[in-house]
């Protein structure tokens, strides 16, 4: 009940604090991209040119076949765009109490809002990419239908898994300063490890299993049925409840672990 109070406690300074939450989000990108001549649109040129790489390596290079009758670079984009919001909002939230120390040692703030400034800016370049993905499925002849609604819904699931892992990472980061690059190092293996570019079908069935327990494979997975399979959420019932007991497990230890260490951000910082 207490951890129920203290989430509604969270939303309401979420809610009485959106302001600065989006004046944060701004300052985030100018100082993100500050001296650079192109500024803030190089969030949007660095994913692009990736998936750019990736579609000239595997389509060009490789040759691949369609997926399932879609063309290979609607299957793949499909995969990237949300692993991108996933990569961007956990690797950099993970550096967000360091990096406002001002704020923890000046300020009367709730520090616990900092990781959500950092996963704001990556949702922002994230919708713009949302948008992409209509443009060129309308572009490849395919229309939006009602299944790309539920869009919505793995936007929120994202934020809760990112949020989770951010609250866990921000907090240890403080204390553990070589935690920044582990980070890096597990999304890494993470993005190889998510059937992003290559097809699960790809593996023997009995590995298929071990595969879906990637959180990240649920998000992917369901952008796919949403914009290429017309399937919902809940007709994947038992990956549903996986993943939401998983990632409400990790937004517990990640809340908890935040608020046992808060109190001596100070003094380290």
């Amino acid at each position: 009940m207490k951890i129920f109070y203290n989430v509604l406690g969270l939303v309401r300074d979420i809610i009485a604090n959106r302001k600065l939450l989006w004046q944060m989000t701004r300052r985030d990108f100018r100082q993100r991209y500050l001296g650079s001549y192109l500024g803030i649109l190089w969030a949007f040129i660095q994913p692009s040119v990736t998936v750019l790489i990736f579609w000239f390596v595997f389509q060009v290079g490789f040759k691949s076949v369609p997926v399932e009758s879609f063309p290979f670079i609607l299957w793949l984009v499909c995969g990237m765009f949300p692993w991108f919001f996933l990569n961007e909002s956990i690797q950099s939230a993970a550096n967000s109490v360091i990096e406002s120390s001002f704020l923890v040692k000046k300020i009367v703030f709730r520090v616990e809002l900092l990781p959500i400034v950092k996963i704001i800016s990556a949702l922002v370049v994230h919708l713009f990419f949302v948008g992409v993905l209509f443009a060129m499925f309308a572009i490849y002849g395919y229309p939006p239908t009602i299944y790309n609604l539920q869009i919505i819904y793995y936007f929120f699931a994202m934020i809760c898994l990112s949020l989770g892992l951010s609250w866990l990472t921000s907090s240890l980061t403080v204390f553990l300063r070589d935690l920044r690059q582990f980070v890096a190092m597990m999304l890494q293996f993470a993005f190889w490890g998510t059937p992003i570019f290559w097809n699960l079908k790809m593996l023997p069935e009995q590995f298929q299993f071990f595969m879906k327990l990637n959180p990240a494979y649920y998000v992917v997975e369901g952008y796919r049925q949403s914009f290429i399979y017309h399937e919902w959420f809940w007709e994947h019932l038992y990956l549903t409840a996986y993943y939401w007991a998983l990632t409400a497990v990790i937004m517990f230890i990640g809340a908890w672990c935040f608020k046992k260490l808060r109190p001596h951000f100070a003094d380290v910082l």
